[in-house]
């Protein structure tokens, strides 16, 4: 009996090799880094939350709907935010404790 196989052989190693990498376990390092990332998100959504609570003035039309809706926003705000900029606390983080992880 002849195996046949649909998919070529080029395609067999990369699936392979996708297989392979979505299994192994990510270093250290790696979760080092993206605890760091997410500390820094955390810190800017703070400083947002902090920033929010100055008001000027009343809020003629203020609500608890909008409250949670203004909370919501600065998360994914904070979230968007400490990806696309480098506040460099992230990596302060990493380098104070990338030695001690072991």
């Amino acid at each position: 009996m002849v195996e046949v196989s649909i998919v070529p052989p080029d395609m067999q190693a990369m699936l392979m090799t996708a297989d392979r990498q979505q299994f192994e376990k990510p270093s250290e390092n790696d979760e080092l880094r993206a605890a760091a990332e997410k500390f820094e998100a955390i810190f800017l959504n703070e400083f947002m939350k902090q920033s929010r609570k100055t008001k000027l003035a009343e809020d003629l039309f203020g609500s608890s709907a909008k409250t949670t809706y203004e909370e919501m926003l600065d998360r994914e705000y904070a979230d968007n935010l400490s990806d696309k900029i480098n506040l460099g606390i992230a990596d302060a983080l990493v380098r104070q404790l990338g030695g001690q992880v072991k």
